[in-house]
């Protein structure tokens, strides 16, 4: 098949192709109509002038057949006009009157059909087209055949003119409506390739930057577009390349002069002096861990034969916390199914959503509350506080990255929960919060039980 570059050549090629499809067939239809519309109108005729001489036989008392044709008639079934002709036959076939100079049948062959009968026939170069009507008179059956000579039938075209409009008129909004399913059908078909392009180009977020609108198949009027948005992609792909290595390189970078300061502010004299700058280096070095967590969390990807037993990791996690409890006067429960709980996911990735929600948990509890964590068959994890729950606006603000609700309570960056919601979309899962009503909130995450 031809190929065009230009979405409007292809649109015209396709246009010419149906218009010559088209031009081909529709002369065959009309031909039809017209030949249909002629031979009915013939038939009709035909059918009306047996009547007609049907209508001047007369049965005499010797039951003898009499056919007296006015003037008009006679001339028009005379020899000299030649256009029509007629005979009056017997039930036995034998001719009892006819207009033909031999005094024969119109139609020799089946001159007795029953009822009324079609028929064509030739005498020497004349073509005969005409009818055969039987009728009844005195309980005697006769036969009226009259026929028409095809070759006079120009005299009818104003008839049949009218009356192929009239039945092809209807027609006309069925051809419309059919080269509008066509015109419609084109363009589809002509603007396939941009709907597979931007089909491609749902599928680029920024956890796919390495997603490509394809040039193949692309109308030439489309393809500059095309080519832009990609290089824009490659721009986007380089910008969102250089702010992971940064953050990355960043974080690194802050680890060993916070490892430096923490070694030298041991050696202090003042131990409380020590102690409150121990605290603010140990959220520091939080936030920079979180940093590592979201650089890392750009690029990944789950594999879909990797396992992970949540049950056992909300175990280690809960004996992980349990000292950070106990130091703020606090605890960690652990409840729900003891028997382990697969899902298709990356340990260390759950590990860690996990155990930034109990954190969050525990820093929001007040001194001698318990924090629980319960751990369903179904693949659910809840994490329960006995803090000042969540309020309805700031649900969905509280996933955002950087938001916190007090901005000068320190050693938070308000990274953790988003550090959730990434690893829970990575792994198709759903985070939710809900206040509970003996106070305090429950976050859930609900994730799809692997094979």
């Amino acid at each position: 098949m031809i190929s065009f570059k230009s979405i409007f050549s292809r649109i015209i090629f396709l246009h010419v192709i149906v218009v010559v499809i088209t031009a081909i067939f529709m002369p065959f239809g009309l031909y039809w109509f017209l030949k249909s519309a002629a031979s009915d109108l013939q038939h009709q005729a035909m059918r009306e002038q047996a009547d007609l001489v049907a209508n001047y036989l007369v049965l005499r008392p010797n039951g003898q057949w009499e056919l007296d044709l006015p003037p008009a008639l006679q001339d028009l079934y005379s020899q000299a006009y030649g256009r029509y002709a007629y005979a009056v036959l017997d039930s036995s076939g034998k001719v009892l009157f006819s207009s033909l100079k031999d005094d024969a049948a119109v139609f020799s062959a089946d001159a007795l059909a029953s009822g009324v009968a079609f028929m064509q026939t030739r005498q020497g170069k004349a073509a005969l087209s005409g009818v055969s009507l039987q009728k009844e008179a005195a309980g005697r059956a006769i036969w009226i055949q009259v026929g028409e000579d095809l070759a006079h039938r120009d005299v009818i075209v104003d008839d049949i003119v009218a009356d192929f409009f009239k039945r092809v008129g209807w027609i006309t909004l069925p051809i419309l409506l059919f080269l509008l399913a066509i015109d419609i059908v084109i363009f589809r078909r002509a603007l396939r390739p941009l709907v597979n392009a931007s089909e491609m180009a749902q599928k680029i977020n920024p956890k796919r930057t390495d997603v490509r609108l394809s040039p193949e198949k692309i109308p030439s009027e489309i393809l500059p577009l095309v080519q832009a948005v990609n290089q824009a992609l490659d721009r986007l792909e380089a910008g969102f390349r250089v702010q992971r290595e940064f953050t990355a390189d960043a974080a690194h970078e802050l680890r060993t002069p916070l490892t430096i300061l923490r070694s030298r502010i041991d050696t202090l004299a003042d131990r409380g002096t020590s102690k409150a700058l121990h605290r603010d280096i140990e959220g520091m070095a939080r936030i920079v861990s979180q940093l590592l967590d979201i650089a890392e969390l750009e690029t990944l990807s789950i594999d879909p034969a990797e396992k992970a037993d949540v049950q056992a990791i909300c175990a280690e996690v809960a004996e992980f916390a349990a000292p950070l409890a106990l130091a703020q006067g606090k605890s960690i429960a652990l409840s729900g199914t003891d028997e382990p709980v697969w899902l298709n996911g990356n340990s260390e990735m759950l590990t860690r959503a996990i155990r930034n929600l109990v954190e969050n948990a525990i820093n929001y509890s007040p001194p001698g509350a318990t924090v629980e964590i319960v751990v369903e068959k179904g693949g659910k994890v809840d994490v329960l506080d006995q803090g000042p729950g969540i309020k309805d606006d700031e649900r969905e603000l509280i996933f955002q990255r950087f938001w916190r609700r007090d901005r000068r309570r320190s050693g938070s960056a308000g990274l953790g929960l988003s550090i959730v919601q990434r690893i829970a979309d990575a792994h198709a899962a759903i985070v939710s919060v809900e206040n509970r009503p003996t106070g305090g909130a429950k976050f859930s995450l609900s994730f799809a039980r692997g094979t």
